[in-house]
């Protein structure tokens, strides 16, 4: 498929796909006129990158991955789980301080609420 299609199956612009292959988390092929060729294969990997850059990984990042995702082995393992493991754990420590300022959010809105309460009760 050319990129175009990729693009409409995945839901990622031409321009993100052409990044990808900038950086090398996604790879092409030719065509005899110089267009990029992609297979099914690259749909999955397309929704893979989405999902690790929306959980906040740099491009960098999942470029130490993908070798484990790709062929996963002695080789790879083991570094990859390592940097799976720190990925994971900044993850973590992200989702603890949004879930502190949800909670500090929660305590503003109930004092604002209780604040107006007193505002329509008094003449």
């Amino acid at each position: 498929m050319r990129i175009g299609e990729l693009a409409t199956r995945t839901g990622v612009s031409v321009r993100s796909l052409r990044y990808y292959e900038q950086q090398g988390l996604l790879a092409s092929t030719r065509s005899a006129g110089g267009q990029r060729t992609y297979t099914e294969h690259e749909v999955e990997r397309v929704g893979f990158i989405q999902r690790m850059f929306s959980a906040g990984l740099t491009s960098r990042t999942i470029v130490e991955l993908l070798p484990c995702v790709d062929s996963p082995g002695q080789d790879t393992s083991v570094a990859a789980e390592q940097r799976m493991r720190q990925e994971r754990d900044r993850l973590t420590g992200h989702i603890a301080e949004l879930i502190r300022t949800r909670d500090s959010l929660d305590k503003l809105i109930d004092t604002n609420l209780a604040h107006r309460a007193t505002l329509a009760v008094t003449p």
